[in-house]
């Protein structure tokens, strides 16, 4: 006797419409309905607006943080870059999503870096407190008990908020790790269970990578390369314009006769007229190709006026308002460019300059995106007369920079900054 295998076995077409149960059986098989959703407790709801509030304070203490740090980098000499790359990036990836919360980018990472910043230094607020009263009672009594034990008393400190610091960080960096009491036995049970050392420098790479430093670096550059180009020229004949009077007495001193001197006084100021009108017709044309060459990350994008101006005319107007945005928040910033400020604090005018150029910055964006998802070119009507409103702003803007030079402490290098669309900084040579 064979024995039975439980083998599904494939039925005929017939067999199988046979075997499936009449219409009438299926629908009459009750489907049970959905009960009433179940209500939230009182505890789930304090917790769930709890965790919103504290998401929402994260988000607005990370925008904070990451002014600042743009502000800080702003202000190096090199690291600047990073700062214009940051911009640019913010810029890009509003215009290819068309979502203006895209612009902020990493602000939950600049959010737990600020944390750590702003916990690391209220720790170490009473270390100074305690270096203080060593150092007072060293001078009261030179090698005596007290600044003996005051000194001893120090190094423990130092020691044990070390290794709290290092615990908070360790635990995530969050704020409210640094004022938990209990972060020193927190690292050594987690030095106890073993795997610390390569979890920790996992998590320091990870973090350095996803910063993205090199590539926001490479991106500003490119991009103040191309801006730089287009301005240098217009830039230039208006600073030679500017220097009438003194070129003019050094041709003077060196005896140059009065026709060669004559000639100077007729040929700068149109010069420096030229560079003026070359400039206001150049504004445009070079915030766009920026806004270009950030979507697209290609520094050819910089050469392709055709295709900026096609994109001009498909929103006009928002690329307009985007125009006059960016130059009139560039113009209060010359007033901080009158009297320099030491190193140490030259941040702080920097964040002035960040907190007006960002919001600008995102405005662009937006407006490029826009022409970006429109097929067809706008009436003729609004694309002239978007063009037309971008005179007069151009104007006034060219009028206060080539006054601006008599006035800023660079003098006719101030020219040359152009932070609206060059490095986000007010003092280029500090």
């Amino acid at each position: 006797m064979r024995p039975s295998l439980d083998l599904p076995v494939a039925l005929p077409a017939d067999d199988v419409a046979t075997a499936l149960p009449p219409d009438d059986v299926v629908d009459a098989v009750p489907v049970p309905e959905p009960g009433p959703r179940p209500r939230r407790g009182l505890w789930q709801t304090v917790r769930a607006v709890a965790h919103a509030i504290g998401s929402a304070w994260e988000w607005l203490f990370g925008v904070v943080t990451l002014m600042v740090g743009l502000a800080v980098l702003a202000a190096a000499p090199i690291l600047g870059f990073l700062s214009l790359g940051y911009l640019l990036e913010a810029a890009g990836r509003i215009a290819r999503t068309g979502r203006l919360r895209d612009g902020f980018i990493g602000v939950r990472i600049a959010a737990r870096a600020g944390s750590i910043v702003l916990g690391s230094w209220l720790m170490l607020l009473p270390l100074r407190l305690i270096s203080d009263l060593w150092r007072s009672a060293e001078i009261v009594d030179p090698g005596g008990r007290a600044p003996h034990a005051w000194k001893i008393g120090l190094t423990v400190a130092t020691i044990l908020m070390v290794i709290h610091i290092v615990a908070a960080v360790s635990r995530g960096g969050k704020l409210r790790y640094f004022f938990w009491p209990f972060n020193p036995i927190w690292l050594v049970r987690r030095l106890w269970r073993g795997g610390y050392y390569p979890a920790a420098r996992d998590a320091t790479w990870d973090f350095l990578v996803s910063l993205r430093l090199p590539y926001y670096f490479w991106l500003g550059l490119r991009g103040f390369a191309g801006a730089f180009l287009w301005l240098l020229v217009p830039i230039s004949l208006l600073a030679l314009g500017s220097k009438t009077g003194p070129v003019a007495g050094h041709a003077r001193s060196v005896g140059a006769g009065p026709d060669s001197i004559r000639f100077l006084e007729g040929v700068l100021p149109l010069l420096g007229t030229i560079g003026a009108l070359l400039l206001i017709a150049l504004l445009p044309f070079v915030l766009f190709l920026q806004m270009r060459f950030a979507t697209e990350n290609r520094f050819r994008a910089f050469a392709e006026i055709g295709a900026v101006c096609r994109q001009f005319v498909r929103a006009p107007w928002a690329c307009a308002f985007a125009f006059w945005i960016t130059l009139l928040f560039a113009l209060p910033l010359y007033l901080l460019k009158i009297e320099i400020v030491p190193q140490e604090a030259a941040w702080l005018p920097s964040l002035v300059f960040i907190a007006f150029i960002f919001p600008a910055r995102l405005l662009a964006g937006w407006a490029y995106g826009r022409s970006l998802r429109r097929q067809k070119p706008r009436h003729w009507l609004f694309g002239v007369t978007g063009v037309l409103a971008c005179v007069p702003v151009a104007m006034f803007y060219v009028l206060i920079v080539y006054f601006a030079q008599f006035t800023a402490w660079s003098g006719v290098a101030s020219l040359y900054e152009q932070h609206a669309f060059l490095l986000p900084v007010p003092f280029v040579g500090l």
